[in-house]
């Protein structure tokens, strides 16, 4: 077993470069990229941005799907994968890390999750109706958003930003045939040189869904509100303020891969910013903004049948935050500045109600009221030179927990009797970055360190069921900082009529925090296997590689696609959880005279590599097949958009590795979106 672990990070690199050459012998003819097309989707280093809307308006003519979910968007990123609970609120991972270890912001600003089970992540509470694009930094290149190990995610607002477009507005509507998804959304938008407001809405609501062969998938239903409002002000020739306000609200939202559904769950999000083009000597495009949100989370398991003891599981959380960034540019040298700080409440409980009304009612703080207060400063150099540049960057973070309430303190003195009421960590990463051009080729390559804080549930979590692997979890106070060595590289061949690039990274994590079995303890869950206790690991390896191509086989038609490895193990050798088997996309897209088409598949090997103790089970190898096609008709000076489509087309029963406790996809199902825009 250690000559297995001692060898591991060489036998990665050369199984992975070992697909490359495979891959690209097979790929090499069609010159497969990424699934959206390039003018949706570009790539920058090893980050990504996923456009969503142009200019207030949703892209119907070049999305396959205008009107889908965020979730879907941005699981047609090369970047991420999305862990599925249902049909609804899905949780991103990159570089096969779970949201813990990432930094998701919206327009910048931190927000926090108020469920202990992760079924509200931060890309819940917006829509695709409020967001311009989704940008995506791997590894450190995301440090700009906040502390992270595996990347950033930053979900940018759409606004009007000033442009002297009047009055403008659309209704859009969509239906989707397998769970009878009803969409309906609009906005109505005012522009000019002095002052802009944005109003958008969108309602969704969907019935339970249909697997391949037709079966029903029970409690994944879900209905959600969305509306947003941003406005600005131009004080002066380059000085503006702006105020922006999302209300988002999700009832009766059924979890099938879990034991409790959530009867409600709202967001209130609001910011004002204060932007400035030009500030003293060369520092430009100075912002600065302060911001708030508000989120409740109510678990519900009213509507379970043979509920044994009914159980209320409602969680906030409030994060009040800050940040001013600006740019500073002299000669070769691009500098940006960003200081940022938030404090955030968490406090969550449960209440369990005896069949026997003469019981009394068991209570317990399962987030025991922590503040968490974060300052950070990040640093970044762009460095220019000819055909090259280097990125230098850093981030400093001061960061502090602090249990409030002394009965949840009270409560986990009984596994810590010394832990301290307050825990402070001094985070700090740094990152170099390295991009070169030769004649055709683009080589970028770089090396970074990064550490975060355990999150609320790993540190002060009290008996958190994981219906995943079975098992209750208690958090841990003492826990080490976790930190990460990444390597990187990416190899890029670029014409005008095709582009491939190869990529590839290892993360090396040092004291991985995950749960471990400890035996001496008592479940609290009825029909629990035992009790794990968050701890570190000495330390992990993940190595992910991934090969892409673009070919514009004409003016109008395009073929892309993407394929991609991963393989993740612990100190000892074991298979780490929710690591992606090898998996492909591909699609073929055209575009002309107004007319959109796109034929597209998908799929996934075998999960070979999977870990039993963590509730893992062996997934299939699968396939699916995708169609769409649109017009966009002109209506005097208004436009109208048309677009169908069908999804697994063969009606194919399969389920992913990261579909929790296995639970089967959506089967065919046929959707139709329809925009009216008024100029």
């Amino acid at each position: 077993m250690k000559s297995t672990i001692n060898v591991f990070p060489l036998r990665a690199i050369r199984v992975g470069f070992l697909w490359f050459a495979m891959l690209c012998g097979a790929f090499m003819s069609a010159l497969y990229a990424q699934e959206n097309p390039a003018d949706s989707l570009k790539l920058i280093n090893l980050s990504e941005v996923v456009v969503i809307s142009t200019g207030r308006q949703l892209d119907h003519q070049k999305q396959r799907k205008p009107l889908s979910t965020l979730d879907e968007f941005l699981e047609s990123s090369r970047s991420i994968n999305m862990v599925k609970r249902g049909a609804y609120a899905w949780e991103p991972t990159m570089n096969d890390m779970a949201s813990e270890r990432l930094a998701i912001t919206i327009d910048g600003m931190q927000i926090f999750g108020a469920c202990t089970d992760k079924m509200d992540p931060i890309t819940s509470y917006v829509d695709v109706s409020n967001l311009s694009e989704a940008q995506i930094g791997s590894g450190q290149q995301g440090a700009a958003f906040g502390n992270t190990i595996g990347g950033g995610i930053n979900l940018k607002l759409d606004k009007s930003n000033f442009k002297p477009t009047g009055c403008n507005g659309s209704l859009e509507s969509a239906f989707e045939s397998n769970n009878k998804m009803r969409v309906f959304g609009g906005e109505l938008n005012y522009s000019d040189e002095k002052f802009y407001l944005n109003t958008d809405g969108i309602y969704r609501k969907a019935d339970n869904y249909k697997t391949g062969g037709d079966e029903e998938v029970k409690f994944s239903q879900f209905e959600k509100y969305n509306f947003s409002v941003n406005s600005g002000y131009k004080l002066a020739e380059g000085k503006s303020v702006s105020a922006t306000l999302i209300y988002d609200e999700a009832n009766n939202v059924g979890y099938p891969a879990l034991t409790m559904d959530v009867s409600l769950v709202r967001a209130v999000i609001g910011s004002v910013s204060f932007n400035q083009d030009t500030l003293f000597g060369n520092f430009s495009n100075w912002e600065s903004k302060v911001y708030y949100n508000t989120i409740k989370h109510v678990m519900d398991d009213t509507k379970r049948p043979d509920v044994l003891i009914h159980m209320d599981m409602p969680g906030w959380s409030e994060t009040a935050g800050f940040y001013t960034q600006a740019n500073f540019n002299k000669e070769k040298n691009h500098f940006f500045f960003k200081l940022d700080g938030f404090y955030n409440k968490s406090y969550a409980e449960m209440t369990m109600y005896p069949t026997n009304s003469n019981e009394p009612l068991m209570f317990m703080l399962t987030w025991p009221d922590v503040r968490t207060k974060d300052l950070g400063f990040y640093a970044k150099d762009h460095i220019t030179f000819e055909k090259a540049s280097l990125k230098l960057s850093t981030r400093l973070a001061y960061h502090s927990n602090t249990v409030a309430d002394d009965f949840g303190l009270n409560s986990l003195k009984i596994f810590y009797p010394e832990m301290e009421k307050t825990n402070t960590r001094f985070l700090k990463s740094f990152s170099a970055q390295y991009h070169k051009m030769l004649n055709d080729f683009h080589f970028n390559g770089g090396l970074s360190y990064g550490e975060r804080a355990p999150s609320v549930s790993e540190g002060y979590g009290f008996y958190l069921f994981n219906s995943f692997d079975n098992h209750d979890y208690i958090g841990d106070p003492n826990l080490k900082t976790e930190s990460s060595a990444e390597a990187n590289v990416s190899i890029t061949y670029k014409k005008s009529i095709f582009e491939i690039t190869a990529t590839a990274n290892y993360f090396r994590v040092f004291n991985y925090i995950i749960g471990v079995v400890d035996p001496s303890l008592s479940t609290m869950t009825i029909g629990a296997r035992g009790v794990k206790i968050y701890n570190n690991l000495e330390y992990t390896q993940l190595f992910n590689a991934s090969l892409s191509g673009r070919y514009n086989i004409s003016n109008a038609f395009k073929l892309t696609g993407n394929v991609s490895y991963h393989r993740g193990v612990d100190n000892d050798g074991e298979n780490l959880p929710l690591i992606s088997p090898i998996s492909y996309r591909s699609a073929l897209d055209f575009y002309k005279n107004q007319f959109s088409a796109s034929f597209s598949v998908e799929g996934a090997g075998t999960q070979t590599n999977y870990n039993p103790a963590y509730g893992e089970t062996k997934t299939a190898a699968y396939a699916t097949l995708s169609a769409s096609i649109g017009k966009r008709f002109f209506i005097n000076e208004n436009n109208l958009f048309v677009k169908a489509g069908i999804e697994n087309i063969l009606d194919t029963y399969y389920s992913s590795y990261t579909d929790w406790n296995n639970i089967p996809r959506m089967g065919r199902n046929f959707y139709l979106t329809i925009s009216y825009s008024i100029n």
